[in-house]
């Protein structure tokens, strides 16, 4: 918008720079004029700037909010800067809530190209879909929605490994599903059992691995009159060398691990037999899950925390996700066949979950106070209480085995669902804590 012409200020310009007239400021019609003349100078410079695109108080996108650093100079809403940058806000206390957006899906059981078979849930005959369409919301902030790129750019150049048993193996899975749509991941190794897998995308030059170990510590599965019993003995205090061997290599280390020990399993320490979970055998003590696994993440973490090769690592450990089997355990016709989370006022805390989630927890700050002095960081991702809220995104019956029908798979999770949340937990973690 002009607001003069140029004749105008071809007038303003003479009448100012004339010899006598420019003089005389003591003129009440100069005044009067100069008056004006700044009036409109200043009218003009509120009406530009009013409207210029420089100074922006919404944001474009969430996911433009999730990529920007924490220092960054933009303007956006005071309550999604309020949200998305509260460190001390505590992400696992929340409730699921329906997600109002017409496309709330990372991905599709079609589009990663990556999802395992007995993940596929939909394309295993699954009818409902509403499981996928629940969004985690701790009481008192959001987490940001997963960015890809965002992600990616955190761990350029680094190492991730997902430790633990096949739970592990699927937040593995969900990670590698919600980063394929940045970039495709090469799969580059396989070990004849595929317990052990690496992924690499090579424009960030960031490496994903899976290690699968059941226990943790080193164990060989019990015969009897050469069958395989599915019990097996425990060495508590020797952890097993498949996993450990890779540690030097690593950058970020998610552990993950629980289900294993909730069998007939025989304890030793110093190669004696000290006691065992659930074997019923007269004369051995009967010492619990809740001990093994607290004695195999101490090993675990005592092993990171003298490892000199490996100071600086970060480790972070998942907390037990409960199998939810109605109507009996997996082997007697449970299943899971709900097609809502519950509401936190319905779920149980207090049970034999909570106890391995606590035992958890209390072992990641013994082992945080020790890996301080070399650099090396421990962090909870507590993911027990939202888990526990939802029964309605395991493949149950939609599992496609066709070695096991009949039976229900109640302890993983259906890809996409409920388990993109893990990496959602993971991405915030690592933007609060290891991204300065």
């Amino acid at each position: 918008m002009e607001l003069c012409s140029v004749q105008t200020r071809k007038n303003v310009h003479n009448y100012l720079f004339k010899g006598e007239k420019f003089l005389n400021l003591g003129n009440p019609g100069f005044l009067l004029f100069y008056l004006l003349f700044l009036t409109m100078i200043f009218t003009f410079y509120m009406l530009h700037f009013s409207i210029s695109p420089i100074v922006n108080f919404t944001t474009n996108s969430k996911e433009d909010d999730a990529a920007r650093p924490r220092n960054s100079l933009y303007m956006i809403q005071p309550q999604l800067l309020i949200d998305n940058n509260t460190s001390d806000c505590d992400l696992f206390n929340g409730s699921w809530v329906r997600n109002q957006q017409k496309s709330s899906l990372y991905y599709t059981n079609f589009s990663c190209p990556t999802i395992p078979h007995s993940k596929n849930c939909l394309l295993n005959g699954r009818q409902d879909e509403e499981f996928m369409h629940w969004k985690w919301k701790p009481d008192k902030c959001t987490i940001p929605i997963f960015n890809p790129k965002t992600f990616l750019a955190f761990v350029k150049g680094k190492t991730m490994a997902f430790i633990g048993d096949s739970l592990a193996r699927n937040h593995m899975e969900s990670l590698l599903c919600l980063l394929s749509s940045e970039e495709t991941p090469m799969d580059i190794y396989k070990d004849a059992e595929d317990k052990f897998r690496t992924w690499i995308f090579p424009r960030y030059n960031f490496t994903l691995m899976v290690l699968r170990t059941e226990f943790l510590v080193f164990a060989t599965e019990r015969v009897i009159n050469g069958s395989f019993t599915g019990g097996f003995d425990l060495h508590l205090d020797k952890l097993n060398g498949n996993w450990t061997q890779h540690l030097p290599d690593i950058d970020y280390a998610i552990f993950s691990d629980g289900h294993w020990f909730l069998r007939p399993n025989y304890l030793y320490e110093n190669d004696n037999l000290i006691g065992c979970i659930y074997c019923g055998e007269a004369g051995v003590q009967h010492l619990g899950p809740g001990y093994a696994i607290r004695r195999a993440f101490q090993a675990a973490f005592k092993y990171i925390n003298e490892c000199e090769e490996c100071s600086g690592i970060v480790v972070l450990l998942r907390t037990f996700s409960a199998g939810q089997f109605e109507n009996g355990a997996w082997n007697e016709g449970g299943f899971c066949n709900r097609t809502r989370p519950f509401a936190r006022e319905e779920v149980k805390i207090g049970d034999q979950d909570w106890e391995f989630r606590n035992i958890q927890t209390e072992e990641v700050e013994r082992a945080r106070k020790d890996g301080k002095k070399i650099g090396n960081n421990f962090e909870i991702m507590d993911v027990t209480r939202a888990m526990l809220m939802r029964a309605d995104g395991h493949p149950g019956a939609y599992w496609g085995n066709k070695w096991m029908k009949g039976f229900s798979d109640c302890i993983h999770w259906c890809l996409p669902g409920p388990i993109d949340t893990w990496n959602e937990f993971l991405l915030e973690i690592i933007r609060r804590k290891f991204s300065t």
